[in-house]
């Protein structure tokens, strides 16, 4: 058998980087498929994996080595639970729009409730500056305030003006990063400028919709010239928790965590319980109010396996 690293998943097939820089391209021995895996994809782009040669030259990924982490979307496909979109992370880039498309806060809140799920550092990147008005960019600098309290690095960047992109570049160099956001956002652009040895495919805003056109449609990794990889992931409408039952969720909001072993109940909530600590802060202007109303939806959802269509809008 031979080690290997996943670099490209398309379905049924598996690109994988062997130790001396060949790349085998694999199937998934059956089994993998009857251990009770419950998502759509028991092997993803950053795993570890063994895999026997076959007499065509391709491969047949037999065992896949223990994950760090991993970071999951909630499937399409009815019949699973989740979709694992990528693994092995050291550090995740949430690119955000304020506006060209807007992305809304209650997207941001459940991806980094995720990645805090998970165990993945996540970097918060305001993307298209250049295009922001004076009322956006104050917006956006309320934005950048409350999130930096809370313990998340935040970077403002523009394509167009190159502003930050050697900051962003630096944290990366010898990581795996993975770069997500919904669609339109601009990941491939920066991730294109950041090493202009890629190639990755972009495109344009949809005028009629102001939002991205779906340009990758599935993850890859790519290997950075300047040392480390990064995983493109496709643009993500929904992403979700899974197996975390909902009495949980405030351990994953960093700013309620800290403040949970002050409340009177050891099994308080934040919702309706008397002397709250979070509800305390939250009247103190401590805990944004924005942050506050995502966490409700998350508790009260139907489930939280994922995002509704209808997505939060900042008032």
């Amino acid at each position: 058998m031979k080690k290997g690293l996943v670099i490209k998943s398309t379905g049924s097939w598996y690109s994988v980087k062997l130790l001396d820089g060949t790349i085998v391209p694999c199937r998934i021995k059956g089994k993998f498929r009857l251990q009770g895996i419950q998502t759509t994809n028991p092997v993803t782009v950053g795993d570890v994996v063994q895999i026997e040669l076959q007499e065509d030259e391709n491969g047949m990924i037999v065992k896949i080595e223990p994950r760090k982490n991993y970071i999951i979307r909630k499937s399409v496909n009815l019949s699973k639970k989740a979709h694992i979109i990528a693994s092995n992370i050291d550090l995740a880039f949430l690119v955000v729009t304020v506006n060209y498309p807007k992305t809304y806060l209650n997207f941001i809140d459940r991806f980094l409730v995720t990645a805090e799920a998970y165990h993945i550092p996540t970097v918060l990147i305001f993307n298209k500056i250049d295009l922001l008005s004076k009322t956006e960019l104050e917006e956006l600098e309320t934005l950048i305030q409350i999130y930096s309290k809370i313990g998340y690095q935040c970077i403002k960047t523009s394509v167009e003006k190159n502003v930050n992109i050697e900051e962003v570049k630096t944290m990366m160099t010898h990581k795996t990063s993975v770069f997500s956001g919904n669609s339109g956002v601009g990941k491939s652009s920066l991730i294109n400028l950041i090493d202009q040895s890629l190639n990755i495919k972009t495109s344009d805003i949809s005028d009629s919709h102001n939002q991205g056109k779906h340009t990758t449609t599935f993850a890859e990794m790519h290997e950075l010239k300047f040392g480390g990889h990064i995983i493109d992931t496709p643009g993500i409408k929904g992403l979700g928790i899974i197996d975390i039952e909902k009495e949980e969720i405030h351990h994953y909001f960093p700013e309620m965590r800290k403040r949970m072993n002050e409340c009177k109940f050891n099994n308080c909530v934040h919702v309706n319980e008397p002397a709250c600590a979070i509800k305390e802060a939250l009247e103190q202007g401590e805990i944004a109010d924005f942050r506050y109303e995502n966490y409700l939806n998350l508790f009260h959802g139907d489930d939280t396996t994922g995002f509704r269509e209808s997505l939060y809008a900042p008032k």
